[in-house]
């Protein structure tokens, strides 16, 4: 339950995430990475609240970067492993990268060649693409047809094997451990024939371990399987397990206007603040309210901003909405903090957090200087 006396006081915009409810996602990762033998490492492209990490460093092993800046922020904040992938390195950020990093995964084989002697003393691997898709939605499937993403056993050149000492797919999104079993039947038809001699092997991210409703035991057992028959390291990667339904982003309700059906409009913004909203799309979940029609009132929540798509979706309610009405949507820890931007001059949500004592406290708020220093 959601106490609306304490978020009623909160000033708004402002992404709130429970510490609790992290802590609840950390001890099942822990105990998950435990059973299966693998190590755990947080993907800071989904969640990167670095006043978290002395708290997330007790249960999991490292950080995940997709390039420099994630990458010296996993160095400078959090004590463990800094593994790091992009699709394509720039040559005037190597050498740095070089030095925050334990893990350099490459994208092709002409990036192993490329920067190998650059990177001596660290552990190189290779991003392949099993090239089976396990979802619908391509703008997120990184085995889609024309897909940039690993390279293909077509691509693939066994020369490189003596330069690296892992592979590394990805391949899932929000998906359960099924999606896994298929993923990995398919890696292995591909790519098993190169495994003896290497060291590692990343399964990359997607996977919904926290999850209710996920199988965690079929993923043990595809780990511990996978680790008997070729003898390796495993990797799992997940961002979104870290904080799944573990943040909030508070609202108010400025005004309410009627043009056929009524419209509240709302001191944060989809494109803004949670830009998933439009980008996948999805109608995020509000705390208190129902599918349009299912309430008495219905209303379509929308932003102060001038883009007139910018609606975050339609919802239902007990009672009418009202001027200074507060609002809370959930699961929003994720994607959001890491997208966010300052369109319209929209002003950046407060990020805060709700002790395990129910306390909640301001980490940092964000003015017009945040807003003018991203211009010129």
């Amino acid at each position: 339950m959601i106490d609306l006396s304490l978020f009623g006081k909160i000033k708004t915009p402002a992404y709130v995430v429970d510490e609790e409810k992290i802590i609840r996602n950390l001890e099942i990762l822990k105990r998950t990475k435990e059973e299966a033998g693998c190590k755990i490492l947080l993907a800071q492209k989904a969640f990167s609240m670095f006043s978290l990490y002395p708290l997330i460093e007790q249960y999991l092993d490292g950080t995940t970067a997709s390039g420099l800046y994630e990458a010296r922020l996993g160095r400078e904040e959090f004590k463990g492993e800094v593994h790091v992938f992009s699709p394509a390195f720039r040559d005037d950020e190597f050498d740095e990268i070089v030095n925050y990093c334990d893990h350099i995964v490459f994208n092709s084989p002409a990036e192993v060649l490329r920067f190998h002697e650059r990177a001596k003393g660290k552990s190189l691997g290779l991003r392949v693409n099993p090239e089976c898709s396990t979802q619908d939605k391509a703008i997120y499937d990184p085995c889609a047809k024309g897909s940039r993403l690993g390279t293909t056993l077509k691509n693939f050149d066994p020369a490189v094997l003596s330069l690296i000492d892992g592979l590394h797919f990805h391949t899932l999104c929000e998906q359960s451990a099924d999606a896994l079993e298929i993923t990995l039947r398919a890696f292995e038809e591909k790519f098993g024939k190169y495994l003896k001699g290497l060291k590692w092997v990343n399964f990359g991210g997607g996977h919904h371990i926290t999850r209710d409703d996920y199988d965690r035991e079929l993923l043990i057992r595809l780990v511990r399987g996978f680790k008997e028959r070729y003898k390796t390291e495993v990797y799992l990667e997940p961002g979104e397990a870290i904080a799944l339904n573990a943040g909030y982003l508070v609202t108010r309700v400025l005004d309410v206007v009627n043009n056929g059906i009524d419209v509240a409009i709302l001191d944060t913004s989809a494109a803004c603040h949670m830009p998933d909203v439009l980008e996948m799309p999805y109608r995020p979940p509000l705390y208190g309210s129902g599918e349009k029609g299912e309430k008495a009132y219905d209303y379509r929540l929308s932003s102060a901003t001038c883009l007139a798509g910018d609606v975050i979706g339609d919802y239902s309610f007990d009672t009418p909405l009202k001027r200074g009405d507060t609002l809370v949507f959930l699961d929003m820890a994720i994607y959001s903090m890491v997208k966010n931007n300052t369109f319209n001059g929209m002003r950046l949500p407060d990020i805060g957090v709700l002790d395990r004592d129910g306390r909640y406290r301001i980490i940092k708020s964000f003015g017009y200087e945040d807003f003018k220093e991203r211009l010129s």
